[in-house]
C-alpha cells in the first residue's frame, strides 16, 4: 500500500473518530437542560476532537464590552469576566487561533476561540486553552467550529426549555394569586377545599387533595378533602419512624410501593381499588401546628421530584390560610374570655350587693377607682382555683372580699369556712385546721373533722395567716403542694379538695425575713394577691358606705336615724379611720343609738381628733406602736412571767413569743419603764 493511501486511510479513521465523538457530544448535551451541569463531561468528550487543558464558555452581552464566563473546567482560577476590547474576543463572530495574551497569565501558551451561533447570531464564544505552545492549527479551528455547532444546539434547546419554564412559572404565579384570593375570603378553609383543589390543579395536576394535621406520636388527623372518597377515615396512624417531618414523599405506583400507614389496616388496598395510583405529600407549619398536604392521582408516575417545590408553594398558601383561621379563632376566644369576664364581673357585683351570711355589713360597697381595682382583681381570679392572698389593714374587709371571690366561683354551692389563725393557741389551731382522731391527745374522746374537711369542695379562708405557728405552717404547706393532709393522731392521708384564700394585715415578706413565716409557704400562698386599700385611700366610698350601714343598722334597731348632718359628713370624710370600714360601722352604730332617731350630728360620732399618717409612713405603724407599748407594760406588770402575760393579753405563748421577737422585747433590759396611766 502506498504512503498516500495509508495517509488517506489514517485521515478517514481520524474523521470517523471525530464524528463519533461529536455524536457523543450531542447525546451528552441533549441529556441536560443546563449546559453547565454537563460541561466537564462535555470537555472530556470534546478533547477527543480538539485536545485542550481548559475549556470556557463565555456568554456575549446584547451590548457593552463585558462578557461573562458561563461555564468553565478551570479549578476556579478563570476570571469571571473578560473584556471584548482586548485579548481574544475583539471580534466574537470570527474564529481565531492565538499563541499568547488570553490565559497567558495562568500558564497557557496557546488557544483558540470560536463563536457559538443561534439563528445566525453569535450568542457565546467557546474557548479552548493548552499549556503547549502552538497546539492549534486551522484543522483544530475547523473541528472546534463543529464542536461549537453542537453547543449551539444545546443552548437553543436550553433557551426553549427556559422559555417554557417561564411560561409555566407565569401560569403558576397567576394560579398562586387566584389561590390566595380564594382562601382570603373565608376563615375556615375546609368550607372551600374543593375550590382550593381546582385552583391548585392549574399548578400541579391531581385527582384528589387532602389536608391533615400531625397530632404527634405518629397520629395524623384528616381535616379536609376535595372529594368524598374515604370520608369516613379521619385518623391515620403512621408506621414507626415515619412521623411527619420537613421532608416530602413521592410514590410512583401505589400498587408497588407501600405507604407508611400502620392504621387502619388495609387502607392502601382500598385506595388502589378506588383507582388511585400515585401520591405526593409535603409538610408545612401553621402557627406551630404541623400541617400536611397530600396530592393523589389516578395515573402512575404522575408526580416527579421537580413537583415538590410547586407542592410546597401550594402547602404554604394553605398553611397561611390555616394560620389566619387560627388567629381569628384566637381573637374569638379572647372576645369570649372578655365577655365571660364581663359577665363574671356583673355576677360579682350582683353578689356584692347581697349581705354576707355572717355579718350584717358584709356587702361589698364602693364606687371609687381604688375599690374598682379590688373588684377587678377579685373577678379575674374568682373563676379559677388559684390560691389567693388578700392583704390590707385590720378592718378593711378582707373576709368580705374572700366571700365575694367564693360566691363568684364555681365552688359557690359548697361551704365557705373561715378560720382566724390569731384567735387560737398553737395546738388548738392545728386540731381545728386538720381535725383529730380519737385518743390523739388528752380529752380527745372521739374523732373530729377539721376545717379543711368541713370546707371540702368549697373555700377555706385563713385570716391572719402569719400568726400560724411554724409547725402548722409546715403541715399546711403539704395541703397546698400535695393537696392532702392527716388528722392529728391519724395515719391515713386525706384529700384536701379546697380552694385556699389567705389573709394578713402584715407584710409577709418581712415576716419571712424575720423567720416568722416559711419562705416556701409564702410563695405557695402568694400566687395571686389582692390588696385592699385602707379607707383613707378610698375616701370617695366613705359616704356611700355610711348610707348603706345606716340602712342596715336602722333595720336591725327598728328605729333608723333621719340621716347625717353636713358637719357630720365632713367629719367622716376628714377622719383618718385607723380601724377602717369596721371602725366606720361601729361609729355609725353607736351614733344611731345616741341620736335616738334624729339626725346624726358630729357629737354623736364621738370621733377623736387624729393627725393623718404621713404619705410615706407604713399605714400599720400606729397600731404596731400601741401593740408594742401594751405588751411592754404587761410584761413589766407580770415581772416578765410570759405565761401570765400571755393570759392577760389573750394570746398563746407562741403568739406572745412572736410579738416579743417582733418588737425586740425578749429581754427585760431592752424595755423601758412601764407607762403610768
Amino acid at each position: 500500500m502506498s504512503a498516500a493511501v495509508c495517509e488517506e486511510a489514517t485521515e478517514d479513521s481520524a474523521q470517523l473518530d471525530d464524528l463519533e465523538a461529536l455524536h457523543e457530544l450531542l447525546l451528552t448535551l441533549a441529556g441536560a437542560l443546563d449546559v453547565r451541569e454537563v460541561f466537564h463531561r462535555f470537555s472530556a468528550v470534546a478533547s477527543r476532537v480538539v485536545a485542550h487543558d481548559e475549556a470556557d464558555l463565555i456568554l456575549l452581552p446584547d451590548g457593552g464590552t463585558d462578557v461573562r464566563v458561563y461555564a468553565s473546567t478551570s479549578d476556579g482560577t478563570a476570571p469571571l469576566f473578560y473584556r471584548t476590547d482586548r485579548g481574544t474576543t475583539e471580534d466574537p463572530s470570527v474564529s481565531r487561533v492565538f499563541s499568547d495574551g488570553f490565559g497567558s497569565d495562568r500558564g497557557f501558551r496557546s488557544g483558540l476561540h470560536v463563536p457559538v451561533r443561534v439563528d445566525g447570531k453569535p450568542i457565546a464564544v467557546l474557548v479552548m486553552l493548552a499549556r503547549q505552545r502552538d497546539a492549534y492549527t486551522e484543522r483544530e479551528l475547523s473541528l472546534a467550529d463543529r464542536v461549537a455547532g453542537v453547543v449551539a444546539i444545546a443552548l437553543a434547546h436550553q433557551r426553549l426549555a427556559e422559555s417554557a419554564l417561564e411560561r409555566d412559572r407565569a401560569a403558576n404565579l397567576d394560579a398562586s394569586v387566584e389561590l390566595l384570593r380564594a382562601i382570603s375570603e373565608v376563615l375556615d378553609i375546609r368550607t372551600l377545599f374543593p375550590r382550593v383543589s381546582g385552583i391548585a390543579n392549574k399548578m400541579l395536576a391531581h385527582d384528589r387533595l387532602t389536608m391533615s394535621f400531625d397530632h404527634g406520636n405518629g397520629e395524623v388527623v384528616m381535616q379536609a378533602a376535595s372529594n368524598a372518597d374515604f370520608a369516613h377515615i379521619d385518623r391515620i396512624k403512621l408506621a414507626v419512624g415515619c412521623e411527619s417531618g420537613d421532608g416530602a414523599l413521592v410514590v410512583d405506583d401505589l400498587r408497588l410501593q407501600p405507604l407508611p400507614i400502620a392504621e387502619p389496616s388495609g387502607l392502601q388496598d382500598r385506595i388502589v381499588a378506588a383507582g388511585y395510583r400515585s401520591f405526593l405529600a409535603v409538610n408545612a407549619t401553621a402557627r406551630d401546628q404541623a400541617l400536611g398536604l397530600e396530592f393523589w392521582s389516578k395515573h402512575p408516575k404522575a408526580f416527579r421530584d421537580e413537583d415538590v417545590a410547586i407542592a410546597r408553594r401550594i402547602a404554604d398558601h394553605v398553611a397561611l390560610a390555616v394560620s389566619h383561621e387560627r388567629l381569628a379563632e384566637a381573637a374569638r376566644q379572647i372576645a369570649e374570655t372578655r365577655g365571660r369576664a364581663e359577665r363574671l364581673e356583673w355576677k360579682a357585683r350582683a353578689a356584692a350587693e347581697q349581705p354576707g351570711p355572717r355579718s350584717s355589713h358584709g356587702r361589698v360597697i364602693g364606687r371609687s377607682a381604688e375599690w374598682n381595682d379590688v373588684l377587678k382583681r377579685a373577678t379575674q381570679v374568682a373563676s379559677t382555683d388559684t390560691t389567693v392572698l388578700v392583704t390590707g389593714e385590720s378592718g378593711t374587709g378582707k373576709e368580705v372580699v374572700a366571700r365575694l371571690i367564693h360566691r363568684a366561683s364555681a365552688r359557690k354551692g359548697a361551704p365557705f369556712v373561715a378560720l382566724n389563725c390569731a384567735a387560737l393557741p398553737e395546738q388548738l389551731l392545728e386540731s381545728e385546721l386538720f381535725g383529730y382522731e380519737r385518743g390523739a391527745f388528752t380529752g380527745a374522746q372521739q374523732s373530729k373533722p377539721g376545717q379543711i374537711e368541713l370546707a371540702s369542695g368549697g373555700t377555706l379562708f385563713l385570716d391572719e395567716v402569719t400568726e400560724m405557728s411554724l409547725s402548722a405552717q409546715a403541715k399546711f404547706l403539704r395541703v397546698l403542694q400535695e393537696r392532702e393532709f392527716q388528722r392529728l393522731g391519724g395515719t391515713r392521708p386525706q384529700k384536701a379538695n379546697v380552694r385556699v384564700i389567705a389573709a394578713s394585715n402584715r407584710d409577709l415578706k418581712k415576716a419571712v425575713e424575720r423567720g416568722e413565716f416559711r419562705e416556701d409557704l409564702y410563695y405557695r400562698v402568694q400566687v395571686f394577691d389582692v390588696r385592699i386599700p385602707p379607707l383613707r385611700e378610698r375616701r370617695g366610698d366613705i359616704l356611700i358606705l355610711s348610707e348603706a350601714f345606716l340602712q342596715e343598722i336602722g333595720t336591725s334597731f327598728r328605729r333608723p336615724p333621719a340621716g347625717l348632718t353636713s358637719d357630720a359628713k365632713t367629719a367622716l370624710l376628714q377622719h383618718h379611720w385607723p380601724g377602717n370600714v369596721r371602725e366606720l360601722h361601729n361609729t355609725l352604730e353607736r351614733a344611731t343609738i345616741l341620736s335616738e332617731g334624729g339626725l346624726i350630728a358630729v357629737e354623736h360620732l364621738a370621733l377623736r381628733p387624729e393627725r393623718p399618717a404621713p404619705v410615706t409612713a407604713d399605714p400599720t405603724t400606729d397600731l404596731h406602736v400601741v401593740e408594742r407599748e401594751t405588751i411592754q407594760q404587761v410584761m413589766h406588770e407580770t415581772g416578765w412571767n410570759k405565761s401570765k402575760a400571755a393570759r392577760r393579753l389573750g394570746l398563746s405563748r407562741t403568739q406572745l413569743y412572736v410579738r416579743l421577737r417582733k418588737y425586740d422585747l425578749e429581754h427585760p433590759a431592752s424595755s423601758l419603764e412601764p407607762s403610768r396611766l
